[in-house]
């Protein structure tokens, strides 16, 4: 039983929904997936149209329940589980309101006592820990004093997401329980767009376009700079606004993603008319899934300074597409300027940033066009990594 706040159809809510699609696509032919979901998106007022609630569905290879929000109270929720016949729960997200209440009601013994597995989805990184930090200090020091996850098995993305996991947990040693399995997220089984070995062309084969999209050309001295992910502070925009305060050159700088956090938005907008005229700076509004690689293609660099990934599927989503990436240390993706597919800095300063960003200015199109084909070669090497797919499948035979 998989439970997740957000799913298929929806998008908004990011990584989750696209790690839990890639699993179920990777490995529905080995293990049944039942998910049991919202029936909206993310900040969503109304359900999917034409979406039936409350009855199972398929929904490629898996079997999805949609739920309204009024199945979500715990006395709803606890009649939902108990009608349900699993094998297993599958939980994502630490502090997820449906995760929180799937855990307290196994300990209070109102629910099966299944085996669970826990992925954290990068919300034990410092950055995330930060935000929020009093609330979520209160919910750790309660569920290590009763002990609530002691039991359990926690999916780790990466060494460091593993890391990250043992010093949340590192007060009360018992609190935890010590099998903690790094398998990291699985990307797309398919690519969306197809790019030439040589990245001079790039083909589109949505139905609704099929003709080749001009390559982009590095003109020494400029550079267009892409953000794309929610609008959130974890995502740190107001970083990469600061930093491009200080950045010479002409710089477009493009902003994609749904406006999940108004006040946090505002302040992003406030920076913005702040900027120097060298750099332009809008906000390009959402990007469907199947747009996100051809939407990349278009750029020099993901600037991406976020607080916190647990994996970051629009970091491989950029590479895949050929365009390198400028990130936080706060991923698995590190050592990324030796590739020459990137750059992974500490947000302890802008200087470094600044520079990255200087360099890649200074550019011109040949150099580019040997970082774009590093980043492409990295990022699928990697999406077509049998071992990868062998750890998620492993994940789930360990409760056995």
């Amino acid at each position: 039983m998989t439970i997740i706040d957000y799913y298929l159809p929806g998008y908004k809510a990011g990584g989750p929904v696209r790690t839990t699609a890639n699993t179920v696509d990777w490995l529905g032919d080995e293990f049944e997936f039942y998910i049991l979901t919202s029936d909206r998106d993310l900040q969503a007022h109304e359900a999917y149209p034409d979406v039936p609630i409350r009855v199972w569905q398929k929904v490629g290879k898996a079997n999805v329940m949609y739920l309204p929000p009024s199945d979500k109270n715990c006395w709803a929720w606890r009649q939902c589980l108990n009608r349900m016949n699993y094998d297993v729960v599958y939980l994502n997200g630490f502090f997820s309101r449906l995760s929180i209440k799937t855990m307290v009601l196994r300990w209070l013994k109102l629910i099966p006592n299944k085996p669970i597995i826990l992925a954290p989805r990068g919300e034990f990184s410092k950055g995330a820990l930060s935000l929020k930090y009093f609330k979520k200090q209160v919910y750790l020091t309660v569920v290590r004093w009763i002990n609530l996850y002691q039991d359990i098995i926690w999916q780790a993305s990466s060494e460091y997401e593993k890391q990250d996991i043992l010093d949340v947990f590192n007060v009360v040693r018992q609190g935890v329980s010590r099998k903690i399995m790094v398998a990291p997220d699985l990307p797309e089984s398919s690519l969306t767009v197809l790019v030439a070995p040589n990245l001079l062309t790039i083909k589109d084969i949505d139905a609704q376009s099929g003709s080749p999209i001009e390559p982009r050309l590095k003109v020494s001295g400029s550079a267009k700079i892409i953000f794309l992910s929610r609008i959130v502070r974890k995502k740190n925009l107001d970083f990469a606004l600061r930093v491009l305060s200080e950045v010479q050159g002409e710089v477009d700088f493009d902003i994609y993603g749904p406006l999940e956090d108004a006040a946090y938005w505002q302040e992003c907008e406030a920076l913005i008319r702040q900027l120097p005229s060298n750099i332009r700076a809008i906000y390009r509004g959402v990007v469907k899934p199947e747009r996100v690689m051809e939407t990349f293609w278009q750029y020099h660099v993901f600037f991406f300074p976020t607080r916190g990934e647990n994996f970051g599927h629009v970091i491989l989503e950029a590479m895949r597409a050929g365009c390198p990436v400028l990130i936080s240390d706060q991923t698995p993706w590190r050592y990324l300027t030796d590739k020459q597919v990137g750059w992974d800095l500490s947000l302890e300063g802008k200087g470094q940033f600044v520079a990255a960003l200087h360099s890649l200015i200074a550019m011109d199109d040949q150099t580019f066009r040997e970082w774009a084909q590093m980043a492409y070669e990295y990022g699928n090497k990697f999406a077509h990594d049998p071992a990868v797919i062998e750890a998620n499948r492993q994940l789930f035979y360990a409760v056995r």
